[in-house]
């Protein structure tokens, strides 16, 4: 699937089983919460804190989905096309950053 495909999808979804977007500040807010999700998992899967009764079930990969999903909307709302955004995105990364971590002593 590419990036297009899914906001493809997701538009479809939304506008026929979701009705309607929610506005771009509720999913502002909804992605917040979903990135929140994610921290929760990852610190208590690879940080000190242990998992509580509430934490079980909730897996990885799907917080991770459901933060493109909001993020999807996020960009079908707003006009932005994911695939050109995340090209000019690497191209500005490899310019910016050719040789930035290779010389980071912090890292190696």
């Amino acid at each position: 699937m590419t990036l297009e495909n899914a906001q493809q999808q997701v538009n479809t979804w939304i506008t026929t089983v979701g009705v309607r977007y929610f506005n771009e500040l509720t999913n502002l807010g909804i992605l917040m919460e979903e990135v929140g999700e994610l921290s929760r998992i990852m610190v208590r899967t690879y940080g000190e804190q242990s998992f509580k009764e509430s934490d079980k079930g909730k897996e990885l990969a799907d917080e991770m989905a459901d933060i493109l999903w909001v993020l999807i909307c996020l960009a079908n709302q707003t006009g932005v096309n994911l695939t050109d955004a995340f090209q000019k995105n690497m191209e500005k990364k490899n310019k910016r950053d050719f040789n930035r971590h290779l010389h980071n002593k912090k890292i190696q």
